[in-house]
This record gives structure tokens, C-alpha cells and sequence, in this order.
């Protein structure tokens, strides 16, 4: 094997992989804000007193959560336009992250809701507060501070997952490598630069929310 690595190549590229960076790292805090919602959202209806709900959310959790990522992706990009509903690549690519993190948030979520003591509630009712007020007020504060991490590992998979959606020709990293590799033919080099740019994207989003944490939950365990 004679390879010879030719980095210095990839120079007249680096506009494409800028974009490509600033594209994903969009997408990701758009994604990561919309997907938490939509996770609380869902989880609260998960513990509703309300069947319908409950059935509701199931349903939405078990689809995402056993179907692949680039079949919703799919979905929402081709099908649901064939109803008369055109989104644009960009639009549908966050749809399908939004829709996805929602899903697997909602579970770890939950799992913070059903840790709550029953005290606490009771309590909330003392204070003559309503379900929803206790929901918000009293249940998910100490929840989000027992699930941050695992729910930071969500968001970190959510944003590695974003490569997906360059299938769709949404202009992400993934996609400017498959872009350079193309023109250039230095396979090697343009992979790994992007492998090293997500390594990189990763990290940092895990230093930033600890850092984001330590805020939120200034004083306790995490």
C-alpha cells in the first residue's frame, strides 16, 4: 500500500466544510430545544390521568423508537409532500430530529416524573396548586436534575445522527464531506476531518451542557 495523505488538498474546501459545521451546530440547538419540549410534553401526557393521552404518546414513543431514523427522515421528506404538504429539506431535516429526540427524551423524562415521592405531590395539593401547576412547578424541576445526563447522552446522539440527513441534500457536514471527497478524490482526508469535526462537536456539547448544568442546578449532586 503506497498511499500518500495529501491534507494540504482540502485547503481550497474549507468554505464548504465551514458551512457545513455551522449548518449542523444549527440544526442541533434548534433540534435539541424543540426535542426537549416535545419530550416533556409527551411524557407529561404519558402520566396523565387521561387514557386517550396516554394511548396517544405511546403510540408517537413506540413508532420513533422502533422504526430507523432514515425512515422517518424519508417519511417525512417524500411522504408527507405527496399529501399536499411541501417542506423544504432543511424544514423536514429538523422536523424529523425535533420528532426523534422527542421520542427518546420522553422515556428519560418519565423515568425522572416517576421517580418523584408521592410527598411532593401531596404537598403541591397542600399549597392549593393544580395539576398542571404541580406538573411544572413542583415534578420537573427535581426530575430534569436526576435525568440531565442521560438526557444529555439523547441530545449528543440526536446531533451525531444529523448526518443522516444529508441523504436529503440538506447541506450538513456529512454533507459537505461526501461534496469534497467528490470533487477531490481524497476519500480519506475529507472523512476524517469530518470524523475529527463531530469528535470535536461532541465533546464540546458535553463540556457546555455541564457547564450549563452546574447553573441550573447549582448546589446539587448530579
Amino acid at each position: 500500500m503506497n498511499y500518500h495523505l495529501n491534507f494540504a488538498g482540502l485547503l481550497p474546501y474549507w468554505p464548504q466544510f465551514l458551512h457545513g459545521l455551522w449548518l449542523t451546530i444549527e440544526l442541533t440547538i434548534i433540534a435539541t430545544i424543540g426535542g426537549i419540549v416535545l419530550g416533556t410534553l409527551t411524557a407529561g401526557a404519558r402520566v396523565s390521568c387521561h387514557r386517550p393521552l396516554r394511548i396517544l404518546a405511546g403510540f408517537y414513543i413506540e413508532v420513533i423508537r422502533n422504526t430507523p431514523f432514515i425512515v422517518q427522515l424519508f417519511f417525512i421528506y417524500f411522504g408527507v409532500s405527496s399529501l399536499g404538504l411541501q417542506l423544504s429539506a432543511w424544514a423536514a431535516g429538523l422536523m424529523s430530529m425535533i420528532v426523534n429526540l422527542g421520542a427518546y427524551s420522553a422515556e428519560i423524562i418519565r423515568s425522572g416524573i416517576n421517580a418523584t415521592a408521592k410527598g411532593q405531590y401531596e404537598a403541591g395539593r397542600t399549597l392549593g396548586l393544580n395539576r398542571t401547576q404541580i406538573f411544572w412547578r413542583i415534578v420537573i424541576p427535581p426530575a430534569f436534575m436526576r435525568i440531565y445526563t442521560p438526557l444529555i447522552g439523547q441530545c449528543i446522539i440526536v446531533m451525531l445522527g444529523s448526518s443522516v440527513i444529508s441523504q436529503i441534500s440538506v447541506e450538513e457536514l456529512t454533507y459537505a464531506a461526501n461534496f469534497v471527497q467528490s470533487r477531490t478524490f481524497l476519500s480519506f482526508e475529507s472523512y476524517f476531518v469530518a470524523t475529527g469535526i463531530y469528535l470535536v462537536l461532541a465533546i464540546g456539547m458535553r463540556q457546555l451542557l455541564n457547564r450549563l448544568a452546574k447553573r441550573l442546578f447549582r448546589g446539587a449532586s448530579l
